[in-house]
C-alpha cells in the first residue's frame, strides 16, 4: 500500500530502529512509547487487518513474538512485557510490545519520551543481542 508509513519503513523509504528482522517479518522501535523499549512487530507485506492474515502468517508472527517479550524481559529491566494488537492508527497489521512493571502502572496510552536520541540506540542494540 503506497500511503502505508510502516510499508514505506520495510521498503527502506521512512527510517527505523530496528531489533529484529527476517524476510517476513520486522521488529522496530515505536517512536511514540508507552513505556521505554516500546516494540513494533509487523509483517513486511502489507496486511490491513489480523483477521486478513492467512493462518500462517498469525502462527508464524505469534511464535515470533513469544521470542521477541522473552529478549525485552531478559535485556531490559522489566517484570512483563504486555502484547497488545490495535492498529486504528496505521491500519497495517502490527504488534505492540509495551516492557511493563509491576508497580507502575500505565495510564491509557500515556506516551513517554526517550531522555536522548542516544537511548533509543542502546536500547535497539540491547534487543538485537541474540
Amino acid at each position: 500500500m503506497p500511503d502505508c508509513i510502516f510499508c514505506k519503513i520495510v521498503k527502506g523509504e521512512m527510517p527505523s530502529t530496528k531489533v529484529y528482522e527476517d524476510s517476513d517479518f520486522l521488529a522496530f522501535m515505536n517512536i511514540y512509547p508507552a513505556s521505554k523499549g516500546h516494540a513494533l512487530l509487523i509483517p513486511k507485506n502489507h496486511i490491513q487487518w489480523m483477521q486478513d492474515a492467512d493462518d500462517s502468517t498469525v502462527s508464524r508472527i505469534f511464535l515470533l513474538a513469544k521470542k521477541l517479550m522473552d529478549k525485552i524481559r531478559i535485556n531490559l529491566p522489566c517484570d512483563y512485557v504486555q502484547i497488545n494488537v490495535i492498529g486504528e492508527e496505521i491500519q497495517h497489521f502490527h504488534i505492540h510490545f509495551i516492557p511493563r512493571h509491576f508497580n507502575k502502572k500505565i495510564a491509557g496510552w500515556d506516551r513517554i519520551e526517550y531522555d536522548n536520541p542516544q537511548e533509543i540506540e542502546e536500547i535497539a542494540k540491547k534487543l538485537q543481542s541474540k
